[in-house]
């Protein structure tokens, strides 16, 4: 990633710093900064330049992971994905359904979800 906008934590951010970390990579990943095949640094190389403990990059790796953003082989280093704007679309489709969950948790139906779509969409 040399060459490349500084990942940061904050200290004073309650949003956990490996969910600040898997927020930054994804969208740097999402924006083609990050471009299909690149490597990203090492666990230990980008906790100890963040301050972090290897196991909170740990968690923002494995997210990324899982979403399909990036792919990491023993030996051969962690990569962005060749494909990761079908892994963005994965990754809409399982936030539309928290969104949905927790929508329905607060009581809401089909109607009131849409119309909240909509109005996030501005329509």
């Amino acid at each position: 990633m040399t060459g490349r906008p500084t990942l940061t934590v904050a200290t004073d951010d309650p949003t956990p710093p490996y969910e600040q970390l898997r927020r930054q990579l994804s969208d740097l990943i999402e924006y083609g900064v990050l471009g299909p095949g690149e490597r990203l640094p090492p666990l230990r190389q980008l906790a100890s330049d963040l301050g972090l403990a290897v196991g909170t990059v740990a968690r923002a790796y494995r997210e990324l992971e899982a979403a399909g953003l990036i792919i990491s082989r023993r030996g051969g280093g962690t990569r962005v994905a060749v494909n990761p704007r079908r892994a963005s679309e994965d990754v809409l489709h399982e936030r539309a359904a928290i969104f949905v969950r927790d929508a329905r948790l607060l009581g809401a139906g089909d109607e009131e979800i849409k119309s909240a779509i909509a109005h996030a969409l501005g329509r």
